[in-house]
């Protein structure tokens, strides 16, 4: 299900794969955005006050420098198809990681990175895919790509969207531009095969920018977090000793671990590993977040971030429990503004400044989840995927059960 157009703007076309053409409008100038956010944030996550230099994380609830934690995460797209995974670099230093599905069964990741000033690479950089703008956006951070297809250019236009791209430029007779961040990105370096960015790199083409590097006045944090010594367990829940997110090209899995209490990260049969450091991909929290999705047009995938307000389903899972819940755009309205329409071949929907607020997560009372401290991973999957969805307590389930499901 996608947003209904309401309005249509033009100015200038965009032509796009096999006569699909945009229809942008930019109506609105920074300051405006950063007042329409802080009024869209209602029901605000309670943090702990910046004590001398220490602060508690947007986006793992423990205790870390302020000049770390007040300090706005970047969103970065990592390519995760078979022949990358041995060049993935710098993925364990993301605090937030996404997957979602993009073209035929591959996925894609996003990590938003908050301290990653040690990681040397963070690679493969790769392209943009509409709906990961929603995502990174919900947590303030500039988002960084290297490519994108045509039906994201509105949104990386738009003067809210603090984008980093590598290519800036239309390719393939396409005419537009984006913002240039093409030096924050290097290919194939000193003999490592691929594009990657680093600390260095992105906080010089952000200061080259001139952006805000401080959340934005009203910005709270995306989720709630346990206190300091406290851990959220769900003791309602069904046991979750191993998580199968219902991909099937690259059949991911968590397994959890009850000493460490966390889960263990493998794909493509083999345990992920960040290539920089050896470490296992491991997190205190996985959120699965069920969302409706259809083909832009016969090559590409939108899945609707937004359900035109109406959110959606999906499970919370950690300390070895999973429970229902369901998600929901805070603060979304149908009668704010549309910055933008986006036209396809199959669909098209409208872009407001409230798509991008911040997605609140439900148990099944209605109450706002709490989150364990720690790294969370969010997996985004497709309605009709939801079968393919395996949460088991048998820790020698085949990853491949989902094949035929």
């Amino acid at each position: 299900m996608v947003s209904a157009v309401t309005k249509k703007y033009t100015s200038g076309l965009l032509p796009g794969r096999k006569g699909v053409y945009f229809m942008i409008r930019k109506k609105i100038i920074a300051a405006v955005c950063a007042a329409a956010m802080a009024a869209s944030l209602g029901s605000m996550p309670v943090f702990a006050e910046s004590t001398g230099e220490m602060c508690q994380s947007y986006l793992t609830g423990q205790q870390v420098p302020a000049s770390i934690g007040r300090k706005r995460p970047v969103a970065l797209m990592i390519e995760n198809d078979s022949a990358a995974v041995e060049w993935q670099r710098g993925t364990s230093y993301a605090s937030v990681m996404y997957e979602a599905m993009v073209e035929g069964a591959i996925t894609r990741m996003m990590g938003i990175f908050e301290d990653y000033q040690e990681a040397s690479m963070i690679m493969p950089i790769r392209s943009c895919r509409p709906y990961y703008v929603y995502y990174a956006r919900e947590f303030n951070a500039y988002y960084g790509h290297f490519g994108q297809v045509i039906y994201a250019v509105p949104i990386l236009n738009l003067p809210s969207t603090c984008d980093l791209a590598g290519l800036p430029f239309g390719e393939e007779g396409m005419d537009y531009r984006l913002h240039d961040a093409s030096s924050a990105y290097i290919r194939d370096h000193e003999g490592v095969t691929g594009i990657y960015t680093n600390y260095d790199l992105l906080q010089e083409a952000i200061s080259n920018a001139g952006w805000d590097t401080n959340y934005a006045p009203g910005y709270y944090g995306h989720y709630q977090f346990a206190a300091d010594g406290e851990e959220v367990n769900l003791e309602n829940g069904q046991i979750a000793n191993v998580v199968l997110p219902g991909f099937v090209y690259n059949h991911p899995r968590f397994d959890y671990n009850p000493e460490d209490k966390l889960y263990y990260r493998s794909e493509f049969g083999s345990p992920k590993t960040d290539t920089l450091n050896g470490q296992q991909l491991a997190y205190k929290n996985i959120i699965i977040q069920e969302c409706p999705s259809s083909m832009i047009d016969d090559h590409y995938l939108w899945t609707d971030p937004v359900n035109n307000g109406q959110g959606g389903t999906g499970w919370f899972i950690t300390n070895g429990r999973a429970e229902k819940i369901t998600w929901m755009k805070e603060n979304w309205s149908s009668e704010e503004p549309v910055q933008s329409t986006v036209e396809s071949i199959n669909l098209s929907f409208d872009v407001r400044e409230c798509d991008f607020n911040v997605t609140r997560y439900y148990d099944m009372n209605g109450n706002e989840i709490k989150l364990n401290q720690g790294k969370t991973f969010v997996e985004i999957v497709r309605n009709q995927d939801d079968s393919k969805v395996v949460i088991t307590d048998n820790p020698n389930v085949d990853s491949h059960i989902i094949d035929n499901m």
